[in-house]
């Protein structure tokens, strides 16, 4: 039997997923002007950051994305091209939304409309995004990689785990859980 490499890549997606869902909910509430909790947005920054990017994205970017290329797929005109476009694309929605609340924070007022653009865009580019990669890119992947790769990226993936601080995944899944229980 094949030895799976994207199952945990989508597991990740779930946890993701969650935050978006956070996202939405109370972007929605801010643009309406009925929710005014900054530090929220500053949390899901954090987490966009540190779990979404550095740990799940670094996983995709460095192993498993390099592992398609290594196997025959462009690094260029692709889906490995177009995932790693819509990675920076969100990295810059976040960088927006950051501002907006940091200021919202400070008393600047008049943020409201940045931070649920910034963070509805997000979430909309994220989910098309994950949606691509858990039904095109990852079967794909499962399809062209061969099995005796698979072993390989399964140990990158367990040390990019390692090199990220001790319980990374469990802090950022309390603070889902926080959010979501309101």
């Amino acid at each position: 039997m094949k030895e799976d490499i994207t199952q945990r890549l989508k597991d990740e997606h779930q946890l993701i997923l969650r935050m978006l869902a956070l996202l939405e909910k109370n972007a929605n509430l801010t643009a309406a002007g009925k929710f005014s909790d900054y530090r929220f947005y500053l949390d899901g920054v954090d987490f966009i950051r540190n779990f979404a990017d550095r740990f799940h994205h670094a996983k995709e970017e460095d192993v498993l994305f390099e592992a398609l290329v290594e196997n025959g797929m462009p690094r260029e005109n692709s889906p490995v091209a177009a995932m790693l476009m819509e990675h920076d694309a969100g990295r810059e929605f976040v960088r927006r939304m950051e501002k907006a609340a940091q200021r919202a924070l400070d008393g600047e007022p008049g943020q409201d409309a940045e931070i649920a653009e910034s963070a509805l865009g997000y979430l909309e580019l994220l989910r098309g995004h994950i949606d691509r990669e858990d039904t095109i890119l990852y079967p794909l992947a499962e399809r062209v990689i061969p099995d005796e790769k698979r072993e390989e990226i399964n140990r990158r993936y367990r040390s990019a785990e390692e090199k990220s601080a001790a319980g990374l995944e469990a802090h950022y899944r309390a603070i889902v859980e926080k959010y979501e229980k309101g």
